[in-house]
């Protein structure tokens, strides 16, 4: 009997996937973290799981460096201090953006900018307040673990579409486990020190950071700033009845 033909099965078929929803949906980009330790087996088995993530061939191209405790803090103080001393003299190895970004991009962007610091109260012609803002990246905003993604410099595009895959299963398993997560395309900016402190491979290019720990109530409580476009605006269907 399918699924679709057991009553009982299709019933568990709508929660597991409701409850899939809400996972998604609880997601967030927490920036600011209680200091609650979150144990390396549970870092292990959210791991264990986005191992099973998508990619083409099977070559999995993530490496992962997950910091904790002094460790931790060691590079947190290593990149705040490159940040208020010298971020000009540091550089990422990848182009996030193109140098012009188009429509509807180039609006959501400033829109982005706009909302999130408004809701922190930071003026857009503060430029030390938002320098610092952006300092609190390097700390990990205060989350217990931090992971380092790199990805092999020889590999394409499409292995980039399969680093992102395996990253979003990261923060979806966190989440399943009550966890928040925060994934950080700055720390890319600071390779060199991370170079010195961490065993990254030459061949290997780092991509992001990625804080995971349990979000502060306040956090966690506050209503979504980012609106996101209705599937209409994005999606096209044809072949259907």
């Amino acid at each position: 009997m399918s699924v679709l033909e057991n009553p009982v099965m299709r019933s568990e078929g709508r929660d597991a996937g409701a409850s899939f929803d809400q996972i998604i949906l609880s997601r967030f980009a927490c920036r600011n973290f209680t200091d609650r330790p979150v144990s390396r087996r549970m870092v292990e088995d959210i791991l264990d799981v986005a191992r099973f993530a998508p990619s083409g061939a099977n070559i999995q191209p993530w490496q992962v460096h997950v910091v904790a405790g002094a460790q931790k803090e060691r590079i947190s103080n290593a990149l705040v201090k490159a940040h208020h001393e010298a971020r000009d003299q540091h550089v990422a190895e990848y182009t996030y953006y193109p140098a012009e970004l188009p429509e509807p991009c180039l609006s959501r962007r400033g829109q982005f900018g706009h909302l999130y610091y408004s809701s922190l109260g930071i003026a857009r012609s503060d430029a030390e307040a938002r320098a610092n803002q952006t300092a609190k990246n390097y700390t990990f905003f205060g989350a217990p673990v931090g992971l380092i993604v790199t990805i092999d410099r020889r590999l394409a595009v499409g292995n980039w579409l399969d680093l992102g895959m395996f990253i979003q299963t990261v923060l979806l398993a966190a989440r399943a486990r009550g966890l928040d997560s925060c994934p950080q395309e700055t720390f890319a900016k600071y390779h060199l020190l991370l170079r010195e402190m961490l065993p990254i491979p030459a061949e290997q290019m780092v991509v992001c950071g990625v804080s995971i720990g349990w979000a502060r109530d306040e956090a966690r409580q506050s209503p979504r700033l980012m609106p996101r476009a209705d599937v209409a605006d994005f999606a096209s269907f044809t072949g259907f009845d």
